[in-house]
């Protein structure tokens, strides 16, 4: 992990246990990942909750000034939450 394009992030799920999750970009798709323990596999997580994905509208929103992703890159991933959680919207 860590590579160009993927974002990165840690929370708690329904259970309480520590998860970590992180989103790579491919070809202006996101496809997300997850995994309980650092030496476990990363396993694929086809359906985020809205939680995750405004984890990671944050990381965009955070390397934008560092020049890492474009203003655009922002637009694309809004509208796509946008589309995936209507009744959301007021959110962002």
């Amino acid at each position: 992990m860590g590579a160009k394009g993927e974002i990165s992030w840690k929370r708690r799920d329904e259970f309480g246990e520590r998860m970590e999750y992180y989103a790579r970009n491919e070809r202006n798709v996101w496809k997300f990942f997850r995994r309980e323990r650092r030496f476990e596999r990363w396993e694929a997580y086809p359906d985020p909750a809205f939680e995750d994905w405004m984890e990671l509208l944050d990381g965009v929103r955070r390397r934008i000034p560092r020049r890492k992703m474009e203003p655009a890159d922002e637009q694309r991933l809004v509208s796509a939450i946008k589309v995936k959680f209507p009744d959301q919207k007021d959110r962002f």
